[in-house]
């Protein structure tokens, strides 16, 4: 007998898919979510008894549509009976054919990071809309009031709503800039699942394994992006990773102490694979570049195989092609490790100077730990403490005071 458990998980998988098919035909995203909602309640009260449809999909869309033109003929007044009708023969004539579904994905996931929402609410939609997770499983995964968040969603639907931004895939000229806000928002969520800002959790499972999803999606509707490639493979080789960063106790362990044999192989084959491809056509970009770091680390047998020399190159050609502090950081761990610590200070203090990096956590946690190779104890203390101050979540902050209290003067 078919579970409500089960029922939950198609709905996962099938509700972006519906929505957007459903936004299409009606051109309104409330009521699309509306019918899809109604469908899914049919669905758990009627499959446990009469099974599983042969195409669950196939089966929300049409209830959805279904459900949609009953309340279209419930409402029309006789002032718009004339645009009614014509809106209810558009829905009703409309073909079931997969790459229209294709297509409609598209223009949801485009809909939803338009560069007039704000990335926050960008975020909130395509979590909302494309993930089908509820606004109170958004909110707690960003550790937000449930009342902010669906405000937040709110609003962004009245943006797209009054600004009539238009529900397609952009133009050819628009879309590398329109591309790039999506899989932002796509690395967002990853981020945040992976090493979560706040919280008592170091990984939120939910949010990993949504932008993964989320990246094989844009990998299936756009094959032939290089950088929708590159953003799944690197999601898929830091992933990998996952099952060796915490102890049982739930505890952070550091890249270079991790059981690589509890790396998953599958996923790292894979990404490796990934890569590949990207290299092949010979078009980098940021994702590609910041994957193929990933790839070098996943080839290492140990931390001591790590081929840092080629990291270091890496991250010169990450910092060509999208500069900023965070990558020159980054950059100058691996110098640490290829010249040593003292070198990497260097690099690391000069971008202290300006002052940008001062309330990044991991900024005052690789001085620190550059400050402790060298043996200068006391400043170590001292960077230690600033991280601490600056990092919300729990899991952090206690690897961190474990490492300020192993400090031992020289």
């Amino acid at each position: 007998m078919l579970t409500a458990a089960e029922i939950e998980g198609i709905f996962a998988r099938e509700y972006g898919r519906a929505v957007a098919v459903l936004t299409r035909l009606l051109g309104d995203i409330d009521l699309a979510e509306e019918a899809v909602q109604d469908a899914f309640a049919t669905a758990v009260e009627r499959w446990p008894r009469s099974g599983l449809p042969p195409s669950p999909a196939g089966w929300i869309i049409t209830t959805a549509r279904n459900r949609a033109i009953d309340r279209l003929r419930r409402e029309a007044s006789r002032a718009d009976r004339h645009a009614q009708a014509a809106l209810l023969h558009a829905v009703e004539a409309e073909p079931d054919e997969e790459l229209a579904v294709r297509d409609d994905r598209l223009r949801l996931i485009f809909t939803c990071c338009h560069p007039a929402l704000g990335p926050a609410a960008r975020v909130a939609l395509t979590l909302r809309l494309l993930g089908g997770l509820t606004t109170a499983e958004i909110a707690r995964a960003f550790l937000v009031p449930e009342p902010t968040m669906a405000q937040r969603i709110v609003r962004a639907k009245g943006k797209i709503r009054t600004a009539r931004i238009p529900y397609r895939v952009p133009d050819e000229s628009e879309l590398p800039d329109r591309l790039r806000a999506v899989l932002a928002v796509v690395y967002l969520v990853f981020n945040e699942g992976y090493a979560a800002s706040g919280g008592d959790r170091l990984v939120r499972d939910d949010l990993c394994t949504e932008a993964i999803r989320l990246g094989r999606l844009l990998a299936e509707l756009m094959p032939d992006e290089p950088e929708v490639i590159g953003l799944l493979a690197l999601m898929l080789l830091v992933e990998a990773r996952r099952p060796a960063r915490t102890t049982a106790d739930g505890d952070l362990v550091l890249l270079a102490d991790q059981d690589r044999g509890r790396w998953d192989r599958a996923l790292v084959a894979e990404g490796q694979e990934l890569v590949r491809r990207c290299l092949r056509r010979g078009r980098p970009g940021p994702y590609q570049i910041q994957a193929a770091i990933q790839a070098v680390h996943s080839d290492a047998p140990t931390a001591e195989a790590t081929d840092w020399r080629q990291i270091v190159a890496l991250y010169d050609q990450l910092l060509a092609v999208a500069p900023s502090p965070v990558v020159a950081l980054n950059r100058a761990v691996a110098v640490a490790e290829v010249e040593g610590p003292a070198a990497g200070l260097e690099l690391v203090d000069a971008l202290g100077l300006d002052g940008h990096l001062d309330g990044y956590d991991v900024f005052h946690a690789v001085r620190a730990d550059l400050l402790r190779r060298l043996g200068r104890i006391a400043e170590a203390r001292g960077a230690y403490d600033a991280a601490i101050e600056r990092t919300g979540n729990a899991v952090e902050r206690a690897f961190l005071e474990r490492r300020r209290a192993e400090l031992v003067e020289g």
